[in-house]
């Protein structure tokens, strides 16, 4: 529960700052948030990395 209200947060703060100071790069923030969230995850599986991708985009089709 407190990755979805981190990720809320810093949502809202680079929301804030992109409007505060006129630059959309930090709409960028929140997206860089969710990569990292999703590579720790996939870094904590107890299988070789490279495996675990695999296995991820196998379960597509």
């Amino acid at each position: 529960m407190l990755i979805p209200i981190v990720l809320g947060l810093l949502t809202i703060l680079s929301v804030a700052l992109a409007l505060r100071r006129k630059r959309p790069i930090f709409l960028l923030l929140p997206l860089a948030g969710v990569l990292a969230t999703s590579l720790v995850k996939i870094i904590q599986v107890p299988m070789p990395f490279w495996e675990t991708i695999q296995f991820i985009f196998d379960l597509r089709g």
